[in-house]
C-alpha cells in the first residue's frame, strides 16, 4: 500500500528520480500507523589503517536491505535508524517545533571487524561519525527532496546522499502531497540589471566635542547550577540485563559558552562490544557521543564526540579519539563525585558531576565496586592528614606536661 502511494505521489509531483537501487523503509508507531518514510541513496567513503602502518580507503553503498530496529517517532522528534551488513548503522535524528522540522545529526557506525568491507584492518572495534547534515526549514507534513548530490566529509569518513525523499513526521498514516526541494535542486533566476543612479547627498555638519564617552559595560555571565544526574543504561536487547550502565551529570563548554544537560530531555543510545562499547546522549540541541574501548584488563573512554548548536545558533562539531580518561579495571566501575573538566579540543570542554560508569562485565544491571578517582581520595586524605596532626600536637602537648611535670616534682625534691 505505501509503495503504491509513494509512486502515485511521484508521478503527481513530477519528481524524476533516476532509476536506482536506493533504500526505501517505512517505520511505524506504537499503534501500528506509519510515522516516517524514507527513499534514499548514501555512499560512504572510508579510510583505515591496515597492516605495516599503512592507510586504505573503501567505498560502499547503503544496501536496500536494511533493518529498522531502534527508529522511533514521537510528536517532536523522529530518529531513523538503518542496520545494516556485520554491526554497521546508519541513523538520522530530526526534530520539530510543530511548524518546520529539520534533521539535527547523522550518526554514521562502522564495524572495522568486518572483513567483507575492512578487509586487513589493524582494528577490529566500531567506529562512530557524528555529522551536521543540510536539511533544515521543512514544513510539518511536507516531504523532503533532494535528488542532488550532498557530499558531508568528516575526517576519514565521507558520506554522499541523492535521491532522497524523506517525511520525517508523517500524519494521518499516509504520505504528503506536500515538499521541500533543497536548495540545489531549486533553479536560480539571475538578478534583473539594475541601472545606476546618481544622488545628491549632503554631509552631515561635524560637531567638536570633548566630552568622553562611557567605557562599555559587560554582563558578566551567569554561573550554571550543577547539572542534574542521567542514570543512562543500555541494552544488548529487551529481554537481557544492562550491558553498559552510567549515572553523571554532564555540562559541555564550547568556547565562553556553557550549558547543562538535562537527563529529561535526552534520548539515551548506543551499544555492547567486547572490546568497546559506546554511549550516544541526544537532545534538542547536542548529541554526545562516548566511546569505551578494554584491553581486556583496564577500560578507558577513548573517544568523545560532540555536535551541537549554541543559544545563538551556531553549529559546532568536536572530536576527539585519542582519550585515555575514567580508567579502572574490566568488571569494576569507575567513580569520581568531584566536579571534574576535561579539555577534550581547544574549544571544547567537558564537565563531570558524581560519575559512576562501567562499560563492560556488568553483572545484573548493577555497579561493582568502584575504583575512586583521584580527587575523590584527595578528598579523604585531607581530613585524615588533618587528623593526624592534631593527634600529633596533643601527643607533643602532653609529653611537655608531663616532662615538665617531671621538672618540678624535681626541683622540689632538691630543695628539701
Amino acid at each position: 500500500m505505501y509503495r503504491y502511494a509513494t509512486f502515485v505521489l511521484f508521478l503527481t509531483l513530477g519528481i524524476a528520480f533516476q532509476v536506482s537501487h536506493g533504500t526505501e523503509v517505512n517505520v511505524t508507531d506504537k499503534d501500528n500507523q506509519l510515522c516516517l518514510f524514507a527513499n534514499l541513496m548514501v555512499n560512504f567513503s572510508v579510510s583505515y589503517e591496515v597492516a605495516e602502518n599503512k592507510s586504505t580507503t573503501v567505498e560502499f553503498e547503503l544496501p536496500a536491505k536494511v533493518t529498522t530496529e531502534e527508529s522511533t517517532c514521537d510528536a517532536t522528534s523522529s530518529t531513523l535508524k538503518l542496520n545494516f551488513g556485520e554491526g554497521h548503522s546508519w541513523s538520522v535524528n530530526f526534530t520539530n517545533n510543530g511548524k518546520m522540522y529539520q534533521a539535527d545529526t547523522i550518526i554514521f557506525s562502522y564495524n572495522l571487524s568486518d572483513i567483507n568491507v575492512f578487509p586487513h584492518s589493524v582494528l577490529n572495534e566500531t567506529k562512530t561519525v557524528v555529522v551536521k547534515p543540510h536539511i533544515t526549514d521543512i514544513g510539518v507534513n511536507t516531504c523532503y527532496s533532494c535528488k542532488s548530490k550532498d557530499v558531508i566529509e568528516a575526517d576519514v569518513v565521507n558520506q554522499t546522499l541523492w535521491n532522497v525523499l524523506i517525511q520525517a513526521f508523517v500524519s494521518n498514516n499516509s504520505i504528503s502531497e506536500n515538499v521541500t526541494s533543497c536548495a540545489a535542486d531549486t533553479p536560480t533566476t539571475p538578478a534583473a540589471p539594475t541601472t545606476p543612479t546618481t544622488s545628491t547627498t549632503t554631509a552631515a555638519p561635524v560637531t567638536n566635542s570633548t566630552s568622553t564617552a562611557p567605557p562599555p559595560t559587560t554582563t558578566p555571565t551567569p554561573t550554571l547550577p550543577t547539572p542534574n544526574t542521567g542514570k543512562y543504561s543500555i541494552k544488548r536487547d529487551e529481554n537481557s540485563t544492562a550491558c553498559l550502565i552510567a549515572n553523571i551529570g554532564l555540562r559541555i563548554g564550547f568556547k565562553q559558552e556553557e550549558m547543562n544537560i538535562d537527563p529529561n530531555g535526552t534520548k539515551v543510545s548506543g551499544s555492547c562490544g567486547v572490546n568497546s562499547s559506546e554511549l550516544i546522549l541526544t537532545s534538542n540541541i547536542i548529541t554526545i557521543v562516548l566511546t569505551f574501548t578494554n584491553d581486556t584488563k583496564k577500560f578507558r573512554l577513548h573517544a568523545l564526540n560532540v555536535t551541537g548548536k549554541t543559544s545563538s545558533g551556531v553549529l559546532f562539531s568536536e572530536a576527539n579519539s585519542n582519550l585515555s580518561l575514567w580508567e579502572a579495571a574490566v568488571g569494576t566501575s569507575y567513580m569520581c563525585n568531584k566536579e571534574q573538566n576535561y579539555t577534550i579540543t581547544s574549544p571544547l570542554t567537558l564537565y563531570t558531576f558524581d560519575l559512576q560508569v562501567q562499560p563492560f562485565g556488568v553483572k545484573n544491571g548493577a555497579f561493582s565496586t568502584a575504583e575512586d578517582c583521584q580527587a575523590d581520595a584527595e578528598s579523604f586524605l585531607v581530613p585524615i592528614s588533618v587528623g593526624v596532626a592534631l593527634l600529633v600536637l596533643i601527643l607533643i602537648v602532653l609529653l611537655a606536661y608531663f616532662i615538665g611535670r617531671k621538672r618540678n616534682m624535681a626541683t622540689s625534691y632538691e630543695s628539701l
